[in-house]
């Protein structure tokens, strides 16, 4: 009878090729585990761009200098031939002169003549008023506007004492108004003064007296 092969005995021949390969094939499995990059792909990172800031700049206008333009360059003088040609004059010397004759002289300028004050302002004997003030005062007619208005004052009147002592020409320097200066005026133009004396002799003087104006209560 033949002896039958045990199937053991034919696995436990192979066993050390068996395992030989194994440790071969997991050697191999690590080398290539080690040289490939098995990590997982990190997640794509997303870049916000920072927004710019725009910063606004504030432009002052700039003022601009108007220069004045340039004064014109004076002209140049330009040289002109002068083609003109003068003819000589004759100047008659032998011309007969009427050396004895009167010549015709134009009239002086007449000189402006200043009217000659023709009274006194001042002189040895002043113009008295015959009567004093109270010959004028009583003449006075209180004029009924200057009445109504309460108008009271002095009105200041100069005339002319001629040589008869006759009163000319009266004028009011300083008046209060309300009708008081005609009337002042017109009691002055009725006095009679006795004359003003200059050297023995009547004189025209210059005078002036106040008008008193007064209400009575």
């Amino acid at each position: 009878m033949t002896e039958r092969k045990k199937p053991e005995a034919d696995l436990r021949k192979y066993y050390t090729v068996f395992l030989e390969l194994g440790l071969l094939l997991t050697l191999i499995i690590f080398i290539i585990a080690f040289k490939v990059d098995i990590t997982s792909l990190a997640p794509d990172e997303y870049v916000v761009d920072e927004q710019e800031v725009v910063e606004m700049e504030e432009i002052i206008p700039t003022e601009q200098i108007e220069t004045p333009p340039p004064p014109p360059r004076p002209p140049v003088p330009v040289e002109v031939p002068n083609d003109e040609i003068i003819d000589d004059v004759d100047i008659n010397i032998d011309a007969e002169m009427d050396f004895g004759g009167s010549m015709d002289m134009p009239p002086p300028p007449e000189e402006d003549e200043e009217e000659e004050e023709d009274f006194f302002v001042v002189v040895e004997d002043m113009p008295e008023l015959i009567g004093g003030l109270a010959s004028i005062q009583n003449e006075i007619r209180y004029p009924e506007m200057a009445r109504r208005a309460g108008i009271e004052g002095r009105v200041y009147v100069q005339f002319i004492v001629n040589e008869q002592g006759q009163v000319e020409d009266p004028q009011v320097i300083r008046g209060i108004g309300g009708g008081a200066d005609e009337e002042a005026l017109r009691a002055v133009k009725q006095a009679e003064f006795k004359p003003g004396m200059q050297r023995g002799r009547p004189v025209r003087v210059q005078y002036s007296l106040p008008v008193v104006f007064r209400l009575q209560n």
